[in-house]
């Protein structure tokens, strides 16, 4: 990549305009997926084994 092909942050902002929510989901949800361990830390416990 060529130093005139980068942009800055606030110029990726703008052309990011009104997908930054799916974008930040998208982040979100990976995140969850690539760190299991915490992820099963937030969920509930699985039932019990009573019967």
């Amino acid at each position: 990549m060529k130093a005139s092909e980068k942009i800055n942050r606030k110029e990726a902002l703008q052309k990011i305009g009104k997908y930054g929510k799916y974008t930040a989901l998208t982040a979100l949800g990976t995140y969850l997926i690539l760190h299991p361990k915490k992820a099963q830390a937030a969920s509930p416990e699985p039932p019990g084994s009573g019967f």
